[in-house]
């Protein structure tokens, strides 16, 4: 069986994808990796990319996007992304871990 890595954008970029949320690489070329998102591929330059080899089962402690859609200001500067769903949940204080509001897994938190 094959194992395929899994990538997450780097940064505050919009390349339509949810950022700290984790995506399949469908194929690695040079220049982009060529995702499976919401069942369709989608081709996002490498270099906007972190590539794991296994799928990370840590909540992604994201930067609130100058663009931001759908982020409660009260939430304040950070919001978390779950490793599963890719839903997005606010961090309050300095928890290890966090239930997801959207597929109610629990992951630990990824701390910087």
């Amino acid at each position: 069986m094959e194992v395929r890595p899994w990538a997450r954008v780097l940064g505050d970029i919009n390349v339509r994808l949810r950022r700290g949320a984790w995506y399949e690489v469908v194929r690695l070329t040079q220049e982009a990796a060529i995702l499976q998102v919401d069942q369709r591929s989608l081709s996002i330059p490498r270099s906007t990319l972190e590539i794991a080899t296994i799928r990370p089962q840590l909540w992604s402690v994201v930067p609130r996007p100058y663009d931001a859609v759908d982020i409660p200001i009260g939430w304040g500067s950070h919001y978390g992304v779950c490793p599963r769903c890719r839903g997005r949940a606010q961090l309050k204080g300095r928890v290890t871990e966090l239930r997801c509001p959207h597929c109610e897994d629990v992951f630990p938190i990824r701390l910087k």
